[in-house]
C-alpha cells in the first residue's frame, strides 16, 4: 500500500480522534476539571493539524475526487461537504482566537469564544468523517 491511498483512511481517523477529544474536553471542562480539558483541547488541536498537513498533501498529489453517487444522494452529500468547508475555514482562526485568547489569560473571553468555537470545531470533525465514509466507502470512486 503507497502511502497515497493510506491517507484517506488516516485523515477519517484523525478527526475521529479530534471529534472524540473535543467532547471529552468538553466534558472535563464541565467538571471544572481544567489539566484534562487542557490535555484533550491541546490534542485535538495536535490531530487536527496532523489532518490538515497529510489533507493538503493528499490533494496536492491527488487533485479532487469525483463523488460516485446519483440521484438525491448527490444533493445531501454536496450540501454538507459545501457546509463542511466553508466551517473548516472559519475553524482555524476561531480555534487559534480560542487559543490565543487563554494563552493571554483571558479566560472570559475564552471561555465566550470557545462557546461558539467548540460546535463548529466538532461539526467539521464529524462531517469530515462522513464525507469520508461517503466518498471512499458507500460511493467509492470509480
Amino acid at each position: 500500500m503507497d502511502i497515497i491511498s493510506f491517507l484517506p483512511p488516516l485523515q477519517a481517523g484523525l478527526n475521529t480522534l479530534s471529534a472524540l477529544l473535543l467532547c471529552c474536553g468538553y466534558f472535563f471542562i464541565r467538571r471544572k476539571n481544567r489539566n484534562a480539558h487542557r490535555f484533550c483541547m491541546s490534542s485535538a488541536l495536535f490531530f487536527s493539524c496532523l489532518f490538515t498537513v497529510s489533507y493538503l498533501y493528499y490533494h496536492s498529489q491527488v487533485g479532487n475526487i469525483a463523488f460516485a453517487g446519483q440521484g438525491i444522494i448527490r444533493s445531501f452529500y454536496f450540501t454538507i461537504l459545501v457546509s463542511h468547508v466553508v466551517l473548516a475555514a472559519l475553524t482555524v482562526p476561531l480555534v487559534l482566537m480560542t487559543v490565543w485568547r487563554i494563552i493571554r489569560r483571558q479566560p472570559e473571553r475564552h471561555r465566550w469564544l470557545a462557546r461558539r468555537t467548540l460546535p463548529v470545531w466538532l461539526y467539521v470533525s464529524v462531517t469530515g468523517v462522513m464525507i469520508y465514509i461517503m466518498a471512499f466507502h458507500i460511493y467509492p470512486p470509480t
